[in-house]
């Protein structure tokens, strides 16, 4: 990243970027914050970055650790509310591709379904299948082993089964 804008990997970055503070938080107000603090952190931090990496990589455990210290911050204004409840965010979907109205209705619903998935599980499941990221990559992102990031996808994908009936069995694509 160059100290001057726009940085072109920058740029490109955005729109995965948006996406991951969607699943993150699950309200599109909260996730355009998100980017932005990331952004923010991200230009503070610039002198951190080797120049040669992945700069999405870089940017995505910005905005992962943005976010467990928001989220912890928020966990202690609101300590009386429980974090336990069953129920998952509710994230907004966009389906970027024009599909038949079943088409639709059938990613709408597995889009519900992976929402439902408890958060780690969702965000490795989102950045291996959705963002593409190696496993590698994803551990980096996410401050934790490469065997707990396929433990975790490994659950989301039986889990997913298993809330779909069946339905979804297909793997998901992911970069090793």
């Amino acid at each position: 990243m160059s100290d001057t804008l726009p940085d072109p990997d920058l740029i490109a970055a955005l729109p995965r970027l948006r996406r991951y503070a969607r699943v993150l938080t699950g309200d599109l107000n909260r996730a355009d914050d998100l980017v932005q603090d990331t952004l923010t952190r991200a230009w503070a931090k610039r002198r951190l970055w080797r120049s040669g990496s992945d700069l999405r990589a870089w940017l995505f455990t910005i905005m992962h650790n943005v976010h467990i210290n928001q989220f912890s911050l928020r966990q202690r204004e609101f300590s009386e509310v429980s974090l336990d409840a069953d129920e998952g965010p509710m994230v907004a979907w966009e389906i970027p591709v024009r599909a038949t109205q079943s088409d639709r209705l059938e990613l709408v619903e597995l889009f519900a379904q992976i929402g439902r998935l408890p958060d780690e599980q969702r965000e490795v499941l989102l950045l291996a299948a959705v963002e593409e990221l190696r496993y590698q990559d994803i551990a980096q992102v996410l401050g934790v082993p490469i065997g707990t990031v396929m433990s975790r996808l490994n659950r989301a994908r039986e889990k997913l089964r298993r809330m779909t009936g069946g339905a979804y069995s297909a793997p998901l694509k992911v970069v090793k």
